[in-house]
């Protein structure tokens, strides 16, 4: 058969499978790059049937693909976007970044691949996938979250630093001395730091020249000058698709929002091949020994991420239940993972089995712990629904007066949940009872006194009114006899 003949008919088989395969993906709601890369497994070399004829062009396209990944992440943010959260989101990133890529540094130290492979491996299990997290959010309705902008803050965070991350490893892998490996950093340093102040500044300009009305002539302009510069940031040791992701920073407005619904397809099809060759490139037969690696190591940065999430959520005031969500969804791992190991893996060819072994359970927990993190973690945590302690009671205000048992009772409703609440109503109702008594015996004994002070004043009052009649009585007396003696004298 000629070559070119077997050339379609593989391209075109493998190109079909793939959009099968997407579609089946879709219909049972899972990423289809794990599925992707087991097509590139059982086609690969060692696998159920080897692809020969198309290999030098799915190399090409694998790259292309890569270059469309990191251009297309670079339309979705801005200049000033970046900038913004550098400034806000560095600790978070920090975090990020040692919780997450030291695990992986130190498997590749303990499997004694070397200083090259400890800084690759690192890589692979620091950066969440964007492609994967974005479709999940979307997904689970979690676009408006409170913490979905912190889970983009991390990625943004993520995908900067990946444009220091990326010359160092082309450096480190192309053999390059210290000096010479420096030299490439201050290089990326310098590009990124040009980039940025050039979008900041004159982005209107940039966008405004590459700007066309003609979609057609927007898509030959974006995607040429896009191969142009990641061919000589390549050329500079500072990797392709850093290049790539540059110009998709400077680029802004309509022209990006164009770019972007232009290039969509482009990148879904060029990285599909990509995870496809990554695939090929790997033998089967190499992963079994390595699962177990791989399965600890996706546990415990499983966890790492999760953490990760939390701490960058609750420095943004987000509640426990808000925490736990960032954490799980940042979780999964896929396609910068997958491009690191595909960068790496000519060097250290061991980091294909285990990288692909490793993004094979993360890109399918990932969707999961993204789902499951917070219920499972509000039971564990006893939160209850609004994010507080479950069972809490609540605050009791003191008594400003009365009896201390009263007091006690209200202080130990306030700190000891239901039951203590039960026994300081007892308490309250037995003090009110016992006060009650009270009062109605101090009334008995003041009606009691006030009876018996009564009673003299009473026989007083009796005596001193007999006293004043029988004075009236004597007073009478003595006017009518006196009176008799008068009317005598007169008559004689």
């Amino acid at each position: 058969m000629h070559d070119t003949t077997a050339l379609l008919i593989e391209l075109g088989a493998v190109i079909l499978g793939l959009g099968l395969i997407g579609r089946f993906a879709g219909r049972i709601g899972l990423s289809p790059i794990p599925l992707y890369l087991l097509a590139g497994l059982a086609f690969g070399h060692g696998g159920l049937l080897p692809l020969d004829a198309s290999e030098e062009f799915t190399m090409v396209g694998a790259e292309i693909g890569v270059i469309l990944l990191l251009l297309l992440l670079g339309l979705e943010y801005t200049a000033s976007e970046l900038v913004t959260s550098l400034k806000t989101q560095y600790p978070s990133g920090a975090v990020d970044f040692c919780l997450n890529a030291l695990p992986g540094a130190a498997a590749a130290l303990i499997l004694g691949w070397g200083p090259v492979g400890a800084v690759a491996l690192a890589g692979v299990t620091w950066i969440s996938s964007s492609g994967v997290i974005a479709k999940v959010l979307a997904d689970l309705g979690r676009l408006g979250n409170r913490e979905t902008p912190v889970i983009l803050g991390v990625l943004v965070m993520e995908d900067l630093a990946m444009a220091v991350y990326l010359p160092l490893l082309t450096a480190l892998l192309a053999g390059v001395s210290l000096a010479g490996g420096s030299l490439a950093l201050l290089i990326a340093l310098g590009t990124v730091g040009l980039v940025l102040y050039l979008a900041l500044r004159h982005g209107r300009l940039i966008s405004k020249a590459v700007s066309s009305d003609n979609p057609e002539m927007l898509l030959l302009v974006v995607l040429g000058l896009t191969l142009l510069v990641a061919g000589i940031a390549q050329e500079l040791q500072v990797s392709a698709a850093v290049g790539a992701f540059l110009v998709g920073i400077a680029l802004s407005g309509e022209v990006a929002e164009g770019a972007r619904k232009l290039l969509t397809p482009l990148r879904d099809l060029f990285a599909a091949v990509f995870f496809v060759f990554f695939g090929l490139s790997t033998d089967p037969a190499a992963i079994p020994p390595v699962v177990l690696p791989a399965l600890l190591l996706a546990l415990i940065t499983t966890g790492t991420k999760i953490y990760t999430g939390w701490f960058a959520a609750k420095r943004a005031g987000v509640g426990p239940r808000g925490r736990l969500r960032a954490g799980g969804t940042l979780v999964a791992r896929g396609e910068f993972s997958i491009v690191i190991a595909g960068l790496a893996v000519g060097v250290e060819p061991r980091i294909g089995p285990i990288a692909t072994a490793y993004v094979l359970l993360l890109v399918i927990i990932g969707p999961l712990a993204a789902r499951w993190t917070e219920p499972l973690g509000r039971k564990f945590l006893k939160l209850d629904a609004k994010g507080g302690p479950a069972g809490a009671a609540k605050a009791q205000p003191l008594p400003a007066d009365g009896d201390p048992l009263a007091k006690e009772s209200a202080v130990a409703a306030e700190s000891g949940g239901a039951e203590a609440a039960v026994g300081a109503e007892s308490g309250a109702a037995e003090s009110a009872r016992s006060e009650s008594a009270r009062t109605e015996s101090a009334a008995a004994e003041v009606a009691s006194e006030v009876a018996s002070e009564r009673e003299p004043a009473a026989e007083r009052a009796a005596v001193t009114s007999a006293g004043e009649q029988d004075g009236a009585g004597d007073s009478a007396t003595r006017s009518s006899s006196t009176t008799g003696s008068s009317g005598g004298g007169s008559g004689s």
